[in-house]
């Protein structure tokens, strides 16, 4: 009789319970389905975020390639769709300050270059890029101020391009007649980690050229003196 009454409490006690799901599942299951939709929605949203990004990646470089071979390379790269972004904006006009460079317009390039370093601030490889593109176009052409101002802020500790802008400031002193000046900060640059094999060779040419043997295990340390200023 204790087992029969036991059955039927278990029984009473699971069907309580199952009724108290039902009516639980019916007052809060809303938000268990809501749940369930944003997870699966994100999900396809975010899919589809990644597959538009890339697909615009690939107009946008498929346009470039198409400009590049246009009649009017510069026009056409600067009408480029940029699609509202800033770094593939930056990118087009600097092909077009290359194309512009090619054709003997190396002052409108110098600008161009310029002015898409101005849209890219914040962006320093972007930024720094195309500004260093500026001062090796414009070349001797640029005012020695400026051209010293823009190369020292290049070339800054831990800038993206360093050690190509002292390159350059290297490049200038030498066309300024500065000699020994860029001897000195040739042999700065040669201590510096990080040189890659084609720009210590440049390097070690310039030595060459100067009449100085490139050495870029003995000199001053790279922090040991400041360079010398290219105007």
């Amino acid at each position: 009789m204790a087992n029969q009454n036991d059955s039927f409490i278990d029984e009473v006690t699971e069907d309580l319970r199952r009724d108290r799901l039902f009516t639980l599942f019916r007052r809060y299951g809303w938000i268990a389905i809501l749940l369930v939709l944003g997870l699966v929605g994100g999900t396809v949203w975010t899919e589809y975020s990644k597959s538009r990004a890339q697909q615009q990646a690939q107009n946008w470089g498929d346009a470039v390639l198409a400009a590049q071979k246009d009649g009017d390379p510069v026009a056409a790269l600067g009408a480029v769709d940029s699609m509202d972004n800033a770094g593939r904006k930056a990118l087009s006009e600097m092909l077009a300050a290359g194309a512009e460079a090619d054709a003997g317009q190396t002052q409108q390039a110098a600008e161009r270059l310029k002015a898409a370093a101005a849209g890219v601030t914040d962006d320093p490889v972007l930024h720094d890029l195309a500004m260093l593109k500026a001062v090796m176009v414009a070349g001797p052409a640029m005012d020695a101020a400026e051209r010293d101002q823009i190369l020292s802020a290049l070339s800054k500790p831990g800038a993206p391009y360093e050690l190509l802008a002292l390159e350059q400031k290297a490049v200038a002193l030498i066309g300024a007649g500065r000699n020994e000046d860029a001897i000195t900060l040739i042999g700065q640059i040669q201590q510096k980690d990080g040189l890659s094999e084609p720009l210590r060779r440049r390097l070690s040419e310039m030595m060459i050229t100067l009449g100085a043997e490139a050495e870029p295990n003995q000199g001053p340390g790279p922090q040991s003196m400041p360079a010398p200023p290219v105007n």
